[in-house]
């Protein structure tokens, strides 16, 4: 059977890609001084837990042994 083709407009299809509204959302409200400390406070807080926790755990990942630091006790040194 054949189908029956029908003429479809689709001028509304090429008119949306060009469409642009015209409503502007509303302006952002800027935030308080309050608002920026705060927000200042709780990145700094982060920043110090990170560089502390680093600072704490990377002695614990050291693979090589210092000098002055021996497995022997001193009990074992004066016999």
């Amino acid at each position: 059977m054949f189908r029956r083709r029908e003429a479809v407009p689709f001028a509304f299809v090429a008119e949306a890609d060009r469409f642009r509204s015209n409503v502007a959302p509303p302006p952002r409200e800027r935030p308080s001084v309050s608002q920026l400390a705060g927000r200042t406070l709780i990145g700094l807080t982060i920043a110090c837990g990170l560089v502390g926790s680093l600072l704490f755990g990377l002695p614990s990942l050291e693979t090589g042994r210092a000098a002055g630091h021996s497995q022997q006790s001193q009990a074992s040194d004066s016999r």
